[in-house]
């Protein structure tokens, strides 16, 4: 399968601070959603934000992020726009930041389509518009565009913010937790959209989540991160039927699980994340891991190629004895 997002050996650091993002390799595949998983602070987001030419200019950015043969890193600003919002969009985390607070729903809707799909006219444009919110379950469409962000529940704000991303069928669409401020039955539907989109018209999704348990509905593949590294990378099914890396398998144990009628003690993965000041020789999960012995502490593992397409780094995983 073609990749339509390649990104290799890319690092982020800021200042004299360990790397934010360091050697991380992966592919997006046409039409594929692709999980990527890990604590706040693992580096997720800070990837797909250099790839979309959205750090600050404090980020020193290393490698490469080849979309359609075009390395991204190496385009011009107004080059980069171009791309950004027809083929390939991001919904951002937090509605209300990114949202213009001056704009009307609707101007900002509409400014996506007058950028990237200048000839329609303004009754074209803006019966796509309607059509989008109404995909995304904003009900009074008309009323919602002349509101401004502020007007609007944070539920609201991030559907109208999926519809943004969604309005010009990008070729890849990163999900930064889209639905994060979304009642479950709202969340259903948001994801069915993304689903339905894959079908329809092939896009990629690079799913950015804490929520593994939306990911085993519809991720693909997954990618775990921790301290700006890829730790694992495998097909759903095998990560969460049989997670090699201990941080893998520490993060599928906390998940909630209903037992004999009631609610079984939730576990933690014991200490916290490594700072952005702290950059361990060895394996940075060391010292919170299970299986670590001294070489832990020693030497960094590499990712190292599997069975089954799947990559881990870590020098006990769960299938060694």
């Amino acid at each position: 399968m073609r990749a339509c997002l390649e990104v290799q050996n890319l690092s982020v650091r800021y200042d004299s601070n360990a790397p934010a993002v360091n050697d991380v390799s992966f592919r997006v595949q046409e039409g594929e959603c692709l999980g990527v998983v890990g604590e706040s602070g693992s580096g997720k987001t800070q990837v797909f934000m250099a790839v979309m030419g959205l750090l600050t200019n404090r980020a020193r950015i290393e490698g490469s992020a080849r979309f359609n043969d075009t390395d991204l890193l190496r385009l011009a600003a107004a080059d980069l726009n171009r791309w950004r919002g027809a083929q390939i969009a991001m919904i951002f985390q937090d509605p209300m930041t990114a949202l213009t607070p001056h704009l009307t729903i609707g101007a900002q809707l509409r400014e996506v389509l007058s950028t990237h799909a200048p000839r329609l006219n303004a009754a074209q444009a803006n019966q796509q518009v309607l059509a989008m919110l109404e995909r995304v379950r904003i009900p009074q469409g008309e009323k919602r565009l002349r509101q401004y962000p502020h007007e609007l529940s944070g539920g609201m704000r991030q559907r109208a913010l999926i519809a943004m991303a969604c309005l010009c069928r990008p070729q890849l669409l990163i999900a930064d937790e889209p639905t994060t401020a979304l009642d479950m039955t709202v969340q259903a539907e948001v994801l069915s959209l993304l689903q339905s989109m894959r079908r329809e018209t092939g896009t990629a999704v690079a799913l950015i989540t804490h929520d593994l348990a939306l990911l085993a509905g519809v991720a693909d593949r997954v990618i775990v991160m921790y301290s700006g590294r890829i730790v694992e990378l495998a097909n759903a099914a095998d990560l969460f039927g049989r997670p090699l890396h201990p941080y893998s398998h520490g993060l599928l144990q906390c998940l909630p699980r209903w037992s004999g009628g009631r609610l079984s003690r939730l576990p933690s993965i014991p200490g916290v994340p490594p700072g952005p000041a702290q950059e361990a020789a060895g394996c940075a999960f060391a010292p919170r891991c299970p299986r670590a012995r001294p070489v832990c502490i020693e030497q960094r593992p590499s990712l190292a190629a599997r069975a089954g397409g799947r990559e881990v780094a870590c020098h006990f995983p769960h299938d060694a004895n």
